[in-house]
């Protein structure tokens, strides 16, 4: 799906700082998809406030918190969803992997039905785009590690609750980055939307 004028973007910076490449990438998105005609929210997880322990798993609902309604509503309203995120540590950093666990939940996120194994995908008909900062070289990714966080977050998360990804990248290394570089990673960023 092309981003155009009829599009609605949220672009989530799942970076837990206030100040990061992510952050700067996000809204390198956002200001092209409004270039584009499209109604854009930006969301910067580190102005959210909730706790990212869904402690009691699914067998006790915790009420969310506002920001956690924000967010939801706007994944309501959203038909793509732009994500960039630092790897940490081969995954999501902690908060982020917390907002997952937070709102999508059974009959928010998805729907068993039935005697049905396989859910009902409630997000059904969105999709999303990420980019993912990281050190590890890509050709490492995948040949050392399989390119696990890409296969989970892709198929076990996103796709799960009806966001097909059409587009997920990861750039880097982050670390040593020259201005040149860091171009090329806005660059990347920009054709997200494209």
């Amino acid at each position: 799906m092309t981003i155009s004028a009829a599009s609605r973007v949220l672009v989530l910076n799942g970076h837990p700082a206030a100040e990061s490449l992510c952050g700067s990438l996000a809204m390198v998105a956002a200001n092209a998809a409004e270039a584009r005609g499209a109604a854009v929210q930006t969301l910067h997880l580190a102005a959210l406030s909730f706790d990212p322990n869904l402690a009691d798993g699914y067998h006790k609902r915790q009420e969310h918190e506002p920001d956690l309604l924000m967010f939801l509503e706007a994944l309501r309203w959203c038909d793509t969803l732009i994500l960039f995120h630092p790897m940490w540590w081969g995954a999501a950093p902690a908060k982020l992997k917390g907002l997952f666990d937070r709102v999508f939940l059974p009959g928010i996120a998805f729907a068993y039905e039935g005697d049905g194994h396989f859910p009902k995908k409630l997000f059904e008909g969105r999709t999303s785009r990420v980019l993912i900062t990281t050190d590890t070289p890509g050709w490492y990714l995948w040949l050392g590690y399989r390119n696990g966080w890409l296969n989970v977050l892709r198929r076990q998360i996103l796709d799960f609750i009806g966001f097909k990804v059409t587009h997920m990248k990861t750039i880097g290394p982050i670390r040593d980055a020259t201005p040149a570089k860091i171009e090329g990673f806005k660059d990347a960023a920009r054709k997200l939307v494209a």
